[in-house]
């Protein structure tokens, strides 16, 4: 088996449109998305090893060290046989509940 770290992407505009349905319709939606996120968790939990938040970001370059924003939300390691078997299970999970939410898949590679 492999290691793929997988990202949850949603840009800042989708998170923005998503924040602007009135509270209840949201949360509610969210409620609903958070019982398909833990029921698509469970059920590939053989091959998920780690699955954590993204937190501020903070750029470095050689001009200083500066906030910034990403589309990053979450990201996952996980195990499978390839690129293209991990993209095929990611294609229903319900991180496209939002807006403009995208989801990549790249190979981890000792260094």
């Amino acid at each position: 088996m492999q290691k793929f770290m997988v990202l949850y992407l949603a840009p800042a505009a989708g998170m923005a449109e998503w924040m602007q349905k009135p509270e209840t319709e949201r949360k509610e939606e969210e409620r609903k998305m958070k019982a398909e996120w833990d029921s698509w968790m469970a059920a590939h939990a053989a091959m998920i090893k780690e699955t954590s938040a993204a937190g501020k970001t903070t750029r470095i370059t050689k001009q200083g060290v500066t906030d910034a924003a990403n589309d990053l939300m979450l990201y996952s390691i996980v195990e499978g046989d390839s690129a293209e078997s991990i993209a095929e299970l990611f294609k229903s999970h319900p991180h496209f509940g939002i807006p403009g939410a995208s989801i990549e898949v790249m190979p981890v590679r000792p260094m």
